[in-house]
């Protein structure tokens, strides 16, 4: 073999270069383990996403404002109130019942204004839970960041479509009676049941059991798996496994205060 020949050998092959947010976007719904393959490569900006999700929760946030109004959503939550939580209005004060009743529109529209952050929060607390468990409970080796990116963008075939459908279905016409800020796209179900007809626990599995929430939750899998260098198993264990866990909890919170 000549030295030109051994030269080349030795030569490691250039690596890829790295894909931009809008790729990563774009791979998510054509090709996740490339976005996921990227973020492993050290390629973990998600403020794209973030901002995509943000966009979507604004449109929705504007539906609402000028289809349903504030003080609708907090006559609808308070009549979808557990059962315990309406006989504690009912003691409350005149006065002091009178002042909730002001104070609640506007609480319910600052909540849902912040609620970008909300969701931040939330993926960063799967991340933090996701991260130990695939690398010490599978022997991974996923960083803090790697994970929270898979998250955030493993969330686009969740948030920005549930928001999206829950805008067009309200400036299409939808009742703003029977609007549910915690079930806001018709997505699952428990969507088109009547609530306070139907068991409690019934209605809890069939709002949680959402094709959407499937389709994240499988993508999110994937993507802790591929970032660890673990099995897809290991990650689809670690994803489904919490979230089977949480929604036990839901179900049993719900048949004891539902």
């Amino acid at each position: 073999m000549s030295d030109l020949e051994v030269q080349s050998v030795a030569v490691a092959a250039p690596e890829a270069p790295g894909l931009s947010q809008w790729q990563r976007v774009g791979n998510i719904f054509s090709g996740p383990s490339k976005t996921f393959d990227d973020i492993k490569r050290g390629n973990k900006s998600w403020w794209l996403p973030f901002l995509i999700t943000a966009l979507a929760g604004a449109f929705l946030y504007a539906a609402i404002t000028t289809q349903v109004t504030w003080k609708t959503v907090y006559d609808n939550q308070q009549r979808a109130a557990p059962e315990f939580a309406k006989r504690m209005v009912e003691q409350m004060p005149p006065e002091q019942k009178a002042a909730a009743d002001a104070r609640g529109p506007k609480t319910q529209a600052i909540t849902w204004a912040l609620s970008p952050v909300g969701l931040l929060l939330i993926n960063m607390l799967a991340a933090v839970i996701l991260w130990p468990t695939i690398n010490f409970g599978f022997g991974g080796r996923a960083t803090f960041g790697a994970i929270l990116a898979v998250t955030i963008y493993a969330g686009l075939v969740l948030w920005p479509i549930k928001l999206l459908l829950g805008g067009i279905s309200l400036y299409a016409g939808a009742l703003p009676e029977g609007f549910n800020l915690q079930n806001v796209a018709g997505t699952n179900i428990g969507y088109y049941l009547v609530k306070d007809e139907t068991p409690a626990v019934l209605y809890a599995l069939a709002t949680a059991i959402d094709p959407l929430v499937i389709w994240n939750l499988i993508l999110t899998s994937i993507g802790v798996a591929v970032v660890a260098g673990s099995k897809r198993s290991s990650g689809y264990i670690a994803v489904f496994g919490w979230w089977i866990l949480l929604l036990l909890v839901i179900v049993g919170f719900t048949a004891a205060f539902g």
